[in-house]
C-alpha cells in the first residue's frame, strides 16, 4: 500500500463500477477476452517469422513506426521483457502507420541499426488491415502508438495498453495469476469514465469566461454546482481530467484553500488514466496574473511538476529542465527558498544532461540560480 492510499477511490465503489460495465461494450469489436484477430503481415524483416498464435504460448504484439518517438524509446524495454521471459513470452514488433515515403529498405535499416535495442521479431503489416483488425476495432487508435497487446495461452487478448506497463502484466500471466475478467471490467469502466469526463468538458467551458476579456472569470459558483450534480450521478467523476481541471479552476475563484485540499488529492488521484496533474499545473499557469493566488497554491503547482516528472516513462523525450526552472519559480512565489534553489539546481543539471543543450540556456539557468541563492 503506497503513502497516497488513502486518496484513493474507494474499492467498494471500484468494484460496483466494474460489475456494472464489465457486461460488454458495443462501440468495438474486438475486446479484452476476445479471441486474438490473425497476424497479417506482409514480411519479417527480424527474428524468426510467425505466422499464427499457437495455443499454449503468450505473444505480445507491439505497433510502431520509424517516426514514433515513444515507440522507439520502448524498444529497450520489450528487449529486456523479451530476454526475460525467453521460452514463455514472444514479442512482435509490427510496423503500422508508416509515412508512405518511409520505403521497406529505410525501415530495415532502422531496424537493423537498433541491434540488440531491438531484440525480438519484427515484421511490416500488410497493408492496414493489421491497424484496422487490431488498433481500430478495439477503439485504440485515439491512444495512438506505442500500442501493446497482450494475448494469452489461450489465444485470447488478455491486456491492452503502453508498454510502459508491460512488466506488470507480464509477471502475472507467466504466474497464471492474471485475471482477465478482472481486466476487462477495469477498461470497459475507464472507457465509461473516460467518454463522461469528455462529455461535460463543452458545457462547463461556457462558465469559464472569455480569456480575451480582463476580468472575465465567468460564472465559478454555476460550474462548481453542474459539477456537483454530476458527480452525485457518477462518483468516480471527481477527479477525472476535465472534472479536476474545472474543479480546481472555479475553487482557485472562490476559496483558493479548498483549491489546495481539492488538487493535493487531484495529484495522487487516478480515474481512467494517470493522475491529471495538467489539471492543476495548466489552471495555475492560466491564472497566475489573473488572481491574487497565495503561497500554497504555487507550491502545490511545484509539487504537480515534481509529480509529473517522476511518471513520464521516457524522460529523455521531454525538456524536464524547463519544467524543473517553473518548479523553482512557484517554489520562490510560495516563499520557500530552499526548494526553489534545489529545483533550479535540478534545472541544471537535467539541462546538461542533454547532448544539445544550449549555453545561452545554461548560463540564463545559471544567472536565475544565483538570484535565488543572493535574496
Amino acid at each position: 500500500m503506497t503513502t497516497h492510499s488513502k486518496f484513493v477511490l474507494p474499492l467498494l465503489l471500484w468494484t460496483t463500477a466494474v460489475t456494472t460495465y464489465a457486461q460488454n461494450d458495443q462501440a468495438y469489436s474486438i475486446n479484452i477476452g476476445d479471441s486474438a484477430p490473425p497476424l497479417r503481415v506482409h514480411e519479417w524483416i527480424k527474428g524468426k517469422p510467425i505466422q499464427r498464435f499457437e495455443k499454449g504460448k503468450v505473444y505480445v504484439v507491439e505497433f510502431w513506426a520509424t517516426w514514433c518517438k515513444p515507440c522507439i524509446a520502448a524498444m529497450p524495454h520489450l528487449s529486456a521483457l523479451a530476454g526475460k521471459y525467453k521460452d514463455k513470452v514472444t514479442i512482435l514488433g509490427i510496423d503500422t502507420y508508416e509515412r508512405k515515403t518511409t520505403s521497406r529498405e529505410k525501415i530495415k535499416s532502422f531496424v537493423d541499426s537498433m541491434g540488440h535495442r531491438m531484440n525480438y521479431s519484427v515484421a511490416l503489416e500488410d497493408s492496414s488491415f493489421m491497424a484496422a483488425d487490431w488498433i481500430n476495432a478495439s477503439g485504440e487508435q485515439s491512444q495512438g502508438i506505442p500500442r501493446s497487446f497482450v494475448v494469452n495461452a489461450d489465444g485470447m487478448l488478455a491486456w491492452i495498453g503502453h508498454p510502459k506497463d508491460l512488466e506488470e502484466v507480464l509477471a502475472k500471466i507467466v504466474n497464471h495469476t492474471w485475471d482477465i475478467k478482472k481486466a476487462l471490467a477495469k477498461r470497459n469502466l475507464n472507457r465509461h469514465l473516460q467518454e463522461q469526463d469528455h462529455s461535460v468538458n463543452d458545457k462547463l467551458n461556457t462558465y469559464a469566461g472569455d480569456a480575451f476579456r480582463a476580468g472575465d472569470l465567468g460564472k465559478p459558483d454555476s460550474a462548481l454546482l453542474v459539477i456537483d450534480e454530476l458527480i452525485t450521478k457518477e462518483p468516480m467523476l471527481k477527479y477525472a481530467p476535465s472534472i479536476a481541471f474545472h474543479t480546481f479552476s472555479s475553487l482557485l475563484k472562490t476559496n483558493p484553500h479548498k483549491a489546495y485540499e481539492y488538487g493535493k488529492v487531484v495529484i495522487v488521484t487516478s480515474t481512467y488514466e494517470d493522475p491529471p496533474y495538467d489539471a492543476v499545473i495548466g489552471a495555475i499557469s492560466w491564472y497566475s496574473d489573473k488572481l491574487n493566488l497565495p503561497a500554497e497554491i504555487y507550491e502545490l503547482g511545484a509539487e504537480a511538476y515534481q509529480a509529473e516528472i517522476d511518471q513520464i516513462p521516457y524522460p529523455e523525450l521531454v525538456d524536464i529542465s524547463k519544467r524543473y526552472v517553473k518548479m523553482a519559480d512557484w517554489y520562490w512565489l510560495a516563499k520557500n527558498k530552499i526548494k526553489a534553489i534545489e529545483s533550479q539546481q535540478k534545472a541544471i543539471d537535467a539541462l546538461k544532461v542533454r547532448k544539445d543543450y544550449s549555453k545561452t540556456a545554461l548560463a540564463t539557468f545559471e544567472s536565475r540560480l544565483r538570484e535565488y541563492k543572493n535574496k
